[in-house]
């Protein structure tokens, strides 16, 4: 197998996990409410009630809230659903790179440059909206954690780009004298 193959092989296999990721982030955005309950209702279930009492607070506050927004304006609700309905057409986007990385790698810094704006937007957002920052830090983290694939997918990139650039030659391999 060449370098080119296996540094495209290698591309391909890390936006496929984060693509997943995407989709898998997306989709659970659609079901919030039942969600909800059941994480609530599995949380009690377990030590994590009496070890992380803030933690289960926290989650009661968000399961009462979404309920009643649920019950009198289901319609707020629409807009977790765009949210889905945006991590699955960014996941989309990434199709791109998986096709043709060298050309793509625009999409893979665009990724690079969303996941850096969760930061600010948790620190910002986060008070405004009455989060609680232990929570903030757990939204980061998804910047964090996804910026980590993209960071060596990209690095992939530009040495298959040095590689199919620059490819061997059989003059350089084995110069004639």
């Amino acid at each position: 197998m060449s370098e080119a193959s296996a540094l495209l092989r290698r591309i391909r296999g890390w936006l496929v996990v984060f693509i997943v990721c995407l989709v898998l982030s997306g989709l659970t955005a659609f079901p919030l409410v039942h969600e909800l309950h059941w994480t609530d209702d599995l949380l009690r279930s377990t030590p994590v009630a009496d070890h992380f009492p803030a933690l289960m607070e926290w989650i009661g506050r968000v399961r009462a809230g979404l309920d009643a927004t649920d019950e009198k304006y289901p319609f707020v609700l629409y807009g977790t659903d765009w949210l889905a309905f945006a991590h699955l057409v960014i996941a989309v986007a990434f199709y791109g790179p998986y096709r043709d990385p060298v050309r793509n790698i625009w999409v893979i810094e665009f990724g690079m440059i969303a996941c850096a704006g969760i930061i600010p937007l948790a620190l910002i957002c986060g008070p405004v909206r009455g989060i609680p920052f232990w929570w903030s830090v757990i939204d980061m983290s998804f910047g964090v954690i996804g910026v980590i694939p993209l960071y060596v997918v990209r690095r992939k990139i530009k040495k298959l780009a040095q590689v199919t650039e620059n490819p061997p030659s059989a003059k350089s391999v084995c110069p004639v004298t």
